[in-house]
């Protein structure tokens, strides 16, 4: 039998063509009493020729229903006048239950009123007998447009939806940035969230807030496998299926999940939050660290950056209890019984002053979780802190593990200490009230080196996506992965970093690059618009129509006259 290069037979690949074929056709469902009518349209009209497939057929509308339920017609054609079930009370269930399928009554009364309540239903024909071969003809081609154009449209649609949703995460990050950092009244709040379609009407709210990264270097940034992204994908995915669960994008590696409904309800959504993240993050042998922090609930919207702000200072624990995944409510509670003795280190803890604490959080932490690290990190070692001893140790400690950290970034001690807090100390010995500013000003300044570090990084990778996109945003198959590669990062990375440095999502980038060349293109060129279409990267150019229109508020055409 002859084959195709790649093993299939001629025909198997003609059942599949036929296939595909059938799967295109319009299912038609056709409702008439009168049996000789009704054989005559089943019987006489060349369906297929028209795009459809004669699907079933019934005497009166109460024996149609049943078989329309299950059989999902594209098209109706019924009679008006029918026993047990008329065609307009068969319209009128119809409408409501598919309002996709297209009706078409057939008449034989020539009565305005029965007109009337046909255009009231929403039929697409009312049709008087007898009907000719050629008028069904007529129609049914008309239909098939109509139903080809809304699919068309329909797909448009979704494909514009799905790339603008990276657009839609970014600006839903970008409120909640703005509601938990007390930016907005709350008529401001609401009105942000409508425009986002956002619903936030509930009685009560609560915050949980999971942080999680790959187990690997932390220098090593963007450069994490498909693991994370997998993990972020399933955690959006499971909560945005449920309205009392608002989630969003925090930061590259921490999501929130804002909880609402009634305070009755909320110690249970808290724990199916919590257990569901327990769940997603998991996994057996999983190469991956995560931590997640919950606050208690609040009866105002207004009180969110309070709630906030605990859960902030709670997630911030995380570099305190590296195997401690779900962080606790109150802070972590001094070593209790060391009885410190003001001159002596007997019975102190030495493991809570671990140098890779601070390490971690140099390398992990963020610039706005600083004071909340440093007040949980004293406070864990609150009694410890009354020895001097303990205290010089700590000052050191922290001190080298800094210097340490900014040589790595290229500076050296002389540079680093330049201008901080304990570079104008006579001694090093501090009083428990000198720990915290000495913590700050030395942290903050290795937080600063570190950020001015990646922010070069994170220019250097921004610049290469951005030549990518210079030399390919023409090409139809442009996506974010592919400039990703190009920049040698993960897409997960490059789409949160580049959100952060342009102030606008890759795609919303992109899509804006093509719309100002086609623009340009639209004036200057009388090139027609299939041609522009794909000299900006769009292989479709209905597609390119619609998302012009979409994006700049006209048609390319009316753009071109000058229309707008």
């Amino acid at each position: 039998m002859k084959t195709t290069d790649k093993g299939k037979s001629s025909y198997l690949l003609y059942m599949d063509e036929m296939e595909q074929w059938r799967s295109d056709m319009l299912k038609v469902f056709l409702v008439e009493d009168e049996s000789v009518v009704r054989e005559g349209l089943r019987d006489n009209i060349a369906w297929q020729q028209y795009g459809y497939q004669f699907a079933g057929e019934a005497s009166d509308g109460e024996m149609a229903l049943p078989l329309i339920r299950r059989l999902h017609p594209d098209v109706l054609i019924t009679d008006i006048k029918m026993p047990f079930m008329d065609g307009l009370a068969l319209s009128r269930i119809v409408s409501q239950e598919f309002p996709h399928i297209k009706i078409v009554i057939i008449s034989g009364y020539d009565d305005f009123e029965y007109a009337r309540q046909a255009i009231s239903v929403g039929v697409e024909q009312y049709l008087l007998k007898p009907i000719t071969r050629m008028t069904l003809q007529k129609v049914l081609q008309e239909i098939r447009e109509k139903i080809e154009n809304e699919r068309e449209q329909e797909r448009y649609v979704e494909k514009f939806r799905e790339e603008m949703l990276e657009y839609e995460q970014f600006s839903r990050r970008n409120f909640f940035e703005k509601l938990f950092e007390g930016q907005m009244s709350v008529q401001e709040i609401y009105e942000e969230a409508q425009k986002l379609s956002l619903e936030l009407d509930a009685a009560c709210y609560n915050l949980v807030m999971v942080s999680f990264w790959e187990k690997r270097n932390p220098g090593e940034r963007g450069q994490d496998s498909g693991l994370l992204v997998r993990k972020q994908e399933e955690l959006m995915h499971y909560f945005l299926r449920y309205p009392d669960f608002l989630v969003f994008r925090w930061n590259i590696t921490t999501y929130g999940i804002l909880i609402k409904g009634d305070m009755r309800q909320m110690e249970e959504l808290k724990t199916k939050c919590v257990d569901n993240i327990t769940r997603i993050c998991s996994e057996p042998n999983i190469e991956m660290e995560w931590y997640l922090a919950a606050g208690e609930p609040v009866e105002r919207l207004s009180l969110l950056p309070e709630c906030y702000s605990k859960v902030n200072h709670m997630l911030s624990y995380r570099f305190l209890r590296p195997r401690q995944h779900i962080l606790p409510e109150r802070g972590i509670e001094g070593a209790e019984g060391t009885n410190a003795e003001a001159g002596g280190l007997g019975g102190v803890d030495i493991a809570k002053a671990d140098p890779d604490i601070i390490k971690g959080f140099l390398m992990r932490g963020q610039q706005d979780e600083l004071e909340d690290f440093v007040d949980s990190y004293l406070e864990s070692q609150k009694d410890a802190l009354q020895s001097r001893l303990f205290r010089d140790y700590l000052t050191l400690s922290i001190r080298f593990t800094s210097i340490a950290f900014a040589e790595t970034l290229g500076y050296s001690q002389e540079e680093f200490l330049k201008n901080t807090w304990p570079d104008k100390m006579q001694s090093i010995s501090l009083d428990v009230e000198d720990m915290k500013p000495y913590m700050v000003s030395l942290l903050g300044k290795a937080l600063e080196l570190g950020s001015r570090e990646r922010e070069s990084q994170g220019k250097k990778i921004i610049k290469k996506a951005l030549d990518y996109i210079e030399e390919n945003y023409a090409q139809d198959g442009l996506s974010l992965n592919a400039a990703a590669n190009a920049a040698n990062v993960s897409a997960n990375y490059l789409s949160a970093l580049f959100s952060q440095e342009k102030k606008m999502t890759f795609t919303e980038y992109v899509t804006q690059k093509r719309m100002e060349a086609a623009k340009k293109l639209l004036r200057g060129t009388e090139k027609h618009s299939g041609e522009i279409a794909a000299e900006v990267g769009f292989k479709d150019p209905h597609y390119f129509s619609f998302v012009f229109k979409k994006t700049q508020g006209c048609t390319p055409r009316e753009y071109r006259t000058g229309r707008n």
